[in-house]
């Protein structure tokens, strides 16, 4: 029966995780399972409880306690974890317990619990919630939940449950993609001392999913409304799933609302009143809208498929914050691409990034316009080729009426830019984002000692009023405070108006 489920679902095969983790838990001993995102950890703990349920006689009483309690860090992902229980298995009870959902499912009995721990902990306090008939215990995501401040709630729900040395205590479960040693130490609180344990992740120096690329583009803040819509384009396109992560709710607010966003958009943080936090999810899971513009509420667990890109607008500051918001897209053996907006200010984060996440950025320019039309005319093509032959004869004759007024290919050209809304391309510059300006390379014969140099050589060209022309400048290969070798050039921010002329003269 789990297998036909399995299979209606489209997995065909298990990930490595769920494979090696599925006789230990069947068996009973408690496991710590470290893996990386996106490669199926909450199954690999889902699987093996549900079969071991299944495989006895079942309690059909009414008011029934859990048998299985999952304790997760977000209301969101207690929602996926217990929509993945469902999922596979319509023998048994699932029950999901957060701030805001109701409490009549105890009513009716429950096989299975997952929850947050304050709402857990409310229950048990004010006597609603019975714990003592807990068997198996999973604490998914258990660095973040810890970290969070979690541990004492933890600790006060499992307390009635373990007792120190004892066989009987329930079978504990710790998942995660991160697991620091302060982890290990709080297992010894609630594990036996033969545990198992799985660790799919070791020392590789490379922490993020293997089927993620990871580029990095320089942006100035100002710029960084208008910079998205290009990206999100030229990397995801029309009709791709974006997941953009914002340091503050402010700023995810004010990203969604900015016009310069070209791409419908909504918000998720945690100021957002649950249920609507739940139609948002959906609607983006449904493809009701493509971008969602998130916190780190959106960042652990959640396992939305096929999401192309990831935009974090900013390095953060804590790697493993990295991690487990590039691991949103490449899941389940799908490729996906991760882009780090920077400034140059925030150069060394990025370089920290680099060396605790074991990967190593591509650095790339913003998306010029000539990458914005050739994405953009692309998606346009495809809703042209969606059309259905009914509906074009409706327009023919306007169709007939344009070819005569201004050719076939001029009047096919303009009805593309319209539908792609690139009827308006702008130049931005390839070193820091500034919109109206476009990058010019100056390459040099002679050996170049300092920027004075280039300076030097503008002006002679094209007169002192220079200086309020060029955004930046920098040099071509190696760094400013470097000596560039003979032959080497550097390249400047020009405004767009005066390229026309500069090319001419």
């Amino acid at each position: 029966n789990t297998i036909n489920l399995l299979t209606a679902r489209g997995i065909k095969y298990l990930f490595p995780v769920q494979v090696k983790t599925f006789q230990p838990i069947y068996d009973g001993k408690d496991v710590i399972a470290q893996a990386r995102t996106g490669t199926g950890k909450t199954l690999s703990f889902a699987l093996p409880l549900i079969e071991k349920l299944q495989s006895v006689s079942q309690d059909g009483r009414r008011g029934r306690a859990p048998k299985v309690l999952v304790l997760v860090p977000t209301r969101e992902l207690a929602i996926q974890v217990a929509k993945d229980f469902k999922n596979f298995t319509k023998k048994l009870s699932i029950a999901c317990f957060y701030g805001g959902a109701p409490y009549k499912e105890q009513r009716n009995g429950i096989d299975i619990l997952v929850g947050t721990p304050g709402r857990i902990k409310d229950h048990v306090q004010n006597s609603k919630l019975e714990l003592s008939s807990v068997k198996h215990v999973v604490l998914d995501e258990v660095d973040h939940m810890l970290d969070m401040g979690f541990a004492e709630q933890v600790e006060e729900i499992l307390g009635s449950s373990y007792k120190k040395g004892s066989e009987n205590n329930p079978q504990t479960l710790l998942f995660s993609a991160t697991c620091p040693r302060w982890v290990y130490d709080v297992a010894k609180k609630y594990m036996r001392a033969e545990y198992e344990q799985i660790d799919l992740v070791g020392k590789k120096t490379q922490r993020t999913a293997t089927t993620v690329e990871h580029l990095a583009i320089q942006c100035r803040s100002s710029q960084r409304a208008g910079v998205l819509g290009d990206i999100i384009q030229v990397y995801s396109g029309t009709h791709g799933r974006t997941i953009v992560f914002c340091e503050t709710k402010k700023e995810a607010n004010e990203l969604a609302m900015n016009a310069s966003l070209k791409q419908d958009a909504q918000s998720l943080h945690g100021d957002i009143p649950q249920k609507q936090r739940e139609i948002t999810l959906k609607g983006f899971r449904n493809g009701v809208f493509e971008v969602l513009i998130a916190t780190n509420v959106a960042a652990r667990g959640l396992d939305i498929p096929e999401v192309d890109l990831v935009i974090q607008c900013s390095p953060p500051k804590d790697v493993d914050s990295y991690i487990h918001r590039s691991g949103r897209t490449g899941r389940a053996g799908r490729t996906g691409i991760c882009i780090c907006l920077f400034q140059r200010r925030e150069e060394d984060l990025l370089k920290q990034v680099e060396h605790k996440a074991g990967i190593t950025f591509k650095r790339v320019g913003v998306p010029s316009a000539t990458d914005v039309i050739k994405a953009s005319s692309s998606d346009a093509k495809k809703l042209l080729e969606a059309v259905p032959p009914s509906a074009v004869d409706y327009f023919r004759k306007s169709a007939e009426e344009l070819i005569d007024e201004k050719g076939a290919v001029a009047a096919l050209a303009a009805a593309l830019a319209h539908i792609s809304g690139a009827a308006h391309i702008q130049q931005r510059s390839l070193l820091n984002s500034t919109a109206g300006f476009v990058t010019m390379v100056l390459k040099c014969s002679i050996e170049m000692h300092s920027m004075g140099y280039a300076w030097r050589g503008l002006k002679e060209q094209l007169g002192e009023e220079v200086d309020n022309k060029v955004s930046a400048m920098r040099f071509l290969k190696g760094k400013m405070v470097r000596w560039p070798s003979p032959g080497s050039g550097g390249m400047w921010g020009f405004v767009c108006s005066h390229v026309t002329s500069l090319c001419r003269d």
